[in-house]
């Protein structure tokens, strides 16, 4: 069987699994969606939000890119972030990066990828703003599993930037950023434990959208 073909085969075993356990599982499904969490990722096929983090179907509102950028100048991840909080009113926010990352390596490279260059941007404005740092760091792979860490901790600080995050937590206590790390060679998750609450009274400082 193509591997194409193989796909729609798929489909309709993992349908008759679903109706054979809940013959109404569609239906409500239909109906609506409830998601507690917005999950920014990156598109790397090797980390699939369902499956690591073990949640199913509407459960998770999901975006992904390249690296897990969250840019100001995405229309993309802006207006899933605006849904996500005003439409879904979902309670958590994470931005989920992997070590491992093609992105974040390419990023680390000074060569020119042509129209790649300028989203890899957002990453090598990361590397300068954390540029002492990570040059501290003489062993390469050590540096660039750093650089994934600090690319997630910058993308929750542009989160938490907009005025869409800002309004409801002030209106509602939700919802919280969180910043996770995929470990691909162990399957874990890593939870960067961020400072939320102390991020977002700096970043109001100057970013006020009250």
């Amino acid at each position: 069987m193509d591997i194409y073909d193989e796909i729609f085969e798929n489909n309709r075993k993992w349908v008759g699994e679903k109706t054979n356990r809940d013959k109404s599982f569609f239906e409500n499904l239909y109906k609506e969606q409830n998601p507690h969490f917005l999950y920014i990722g990156c598109s790397d096929s090797r980390v699939p939000a369902n499956e690591i983090t073990g949640l199913d179907i509407g459960d998770i509102f999901v975006h992904r890119n390249i690296a897990n950028v969250v840019s100001g100048n995405d229309l993309n991840v802006l207006s899933v972030l605006q849904y996500a909080i005003e439409v879904l009113e979902v309670n958590h926010i994470v931005v989920c990066g992997h070590y491992g990352c093609g992105g974040v390596k390419a990023a680390m490279q000074k060569k020119s990828y042509g129209l790649l260059d300028n989203w890899l941007r957002n990453i090598r404005d990361v590397y300068r703003i954390h540029e002492n740092e990570l040059n501290g760091l003489k062993d390469d792979n050590q540096k660039y599993n750093r650089l994934v860490e600090l690319n997630v901790l910058e993308q929750c600080i542009n989160v938490i930037k907009t005025s869409y995050l800002q309004k409801s937590y002030l209106k509602n206590k939700f919802p919280i950023v969180h910043g996770w790390v995929f470990d691909m060679k162990s399957g874990y998750l890593k939870d960067l434990k961020i400072d939320f609450e102390n991020i977002l009274k700096k970043v109001r400082e100057l970013y006020n959208l009250e």
